[in-house]
């Protein structure tokens, strides 16, 4: 069955760093396009970050220069690295598949397959 497992979360200072890894198996994701989302207590889901299965990288305007999205598809993984951290920036990150190359990054219902998510927290 295929699977999404996000760790790497955790506490950080305000302008420290943080490496989020997804971690798939149960099949190649290396052919997806696939996705960033953060979801903080009492609001919805926010789209952050989005790497096509060619490479083309898409941010939210909040996190553009500090956010980075990559890939390893020799090991199934994807990752975001977070710089520059924000107390804003506290949520539970989850990453998702698009199994149909929808082109729809920013939206949610175009993910097939989601994570549990990684808590991360920032203090100011």
């Amino acid at each position: 069955q295929a699977r999404l497992a996000e760790s790497g979360g955790g506490l950080v200072q305000a302008g420290g760093s943080l490496r989020l890894s997804c971690a798939a198996s149960g099949r190649s994701f290396g052919g997806y396009d696939m996705g960033w989302f953060r979801q903080a207590p009492g609001k919805e889901r926010e789209f952050v970050a989005y790497r096509k299965w060619s490479g083309l990288t898409t941010y939210a305007d909040s996190v553009k220069g500090r956010f980075t999205v990559s890939r390893d598809n020799a090991e199934n993984t994807m990752y975001l690295q977070m710089n520059s951290l924000k107390p804003e920036d506290a949520a539970v990150y989850l990453c998702a598949a698009d199994s149909k190359r929808r082109g729809r990054p920013l939206d949610p219902r175009a993910y097939d397959y989601w994570g549990q998510g990684t808590q991360v927290t920032v203090s100011s």
